[in-house]
């Protein structure tokens, strides 16, 4: 189900990348694209929310009246909910395609060899086998990187052993003995250039290389994106999910506000998701976390945007 959207994002990302040349400019000018097309979404989810929380109160009183009779509980709320024009229900599709949305991107940038560039699996397995059989990868979440990130190693390789048979076509028994050990191994004179060139992602941005996986490099560099993500995602899930002080503050409020499971959700959110964001950022490679940190940028923006216009409409 996924694979046929990251296959279609593909195609954009791929035709941006071959008008800017630059992987890291290609992504963000594709967020900012994929943010635009999901625009009506974001504006009838926002206004969803503002009706949300202009019945806040209304629901709380349900709640605390209804809070051990959960069948009168579901029957006022739904009535509620009706009363107001609105459902419950409404801010499924938006989830859905979100979810959709962010395993896609997810598939399109850890494997761009396959839905971006369009190369043959064959080929992707081909030098997958090379990078192991010449110990330049481990067993990789990211395979397709790998080998985007040693392109050049593949290329010194290939070199070293065109010199090598060169220099032992004298020593004729010698490599009649090694071959027989080496039966399987891939030659790498079948290797061409043009074959390399379509492998090949320009991943250098602002000096750095989208191809790395933080924790799998030494270089400090590599924890610059996913920290600025985690940041700007608290920032964005502090807009999304503010926590409101309100004056009231006596006894019925605050026990009120203990049976809001809207309100422990929210402040759950605040602990564990920044935790989630930095733990996914530091095993994905740059790439993924340059999305991700332009997507949350984007979303700060859009959410300050429609909240401004949302008001002003209002008004």
């Amino acid at each position: 189900m996924i694979a046929p959207f990251a296959n279609l994002f593909g195609y954009i990302l791929n035709f941006i990348y071959n008008v800017v040349n630059n992987y890291g400019i290609a992504i963000i000018i594709f967020s900012i694209l994929i943010k635009l097309a999901m625009l009506p979404i974001s504006i009838k989810q926002q206004k969803t929310m503002k009706k949300t929380t202009k019945i806040q109160n209304k629901m709380k009183e349900i709640q605390f009246k209804y809070k051990n009779d959960p069948e009168n509980l579901n029957r006022a709320m739904m009535e509620l909910y009706k009363s107001e024009n609105m459902s419950p229900f409404s801010g499924c599709f938006s989830a859905i395609v979100q979810i959709i949305l962010l395993f896609a991107v997810f598939y399109l940038v850890r494997s761009p060899l396959t839905y971006m560039k369009k190369v043959d699996s064959e080929v992707i397995s081909k030098y997958t086998k090379i990078m192991q059989q010449n110990e330049l990868t481990t067993s990789s979440a990211y395979p397709e990187i790998e080998i985007i990130r040693d392109i050049d190693k593949i290329k010194e390789l290939r070199t070293k052993e065109e010199q090598a048979q060169d220099g032992t076509e004298e020593n004729s028994e010698q490599v009649e003995e090694n071959s027989q050990n080496e039966d399987e191994k891939i030659n790498f004179t079948e290797i061409n250039d043009e074959e390399l060139d379509s492998l090949n992602i320009n991943m250098e941005f602002l000096g750095l290389n989208l191809a790395q996986v933080p924790t799998n490099t030494t270089d400090w560099k590599a924890y610059i994106i996913p920290l600025l993500y985690v940041l700007v995602s608290i920032i964005s899930l502090r807009l999304t999910n503010p926590t409101k002080n309100k004056k009231k503050n006596d006894d019925k409020d605050n026990n009120k506000e203990e049976f809001d499971p809207m309100v422990q959700m929210n402040k759950n959110m605040n602990i564990i998701f920044p935790i989630m964001y930095l733990s996914v950022a530091l095993i994905a490679p740059l790439g993924l976390a340059l999305y991700w940190l332009t997507n949350s940028l984007l979303m700060i923006v859009e959410k300050l945007t429609l909240n401004k216009v949302l008001k002003d409409e209002e008004e």
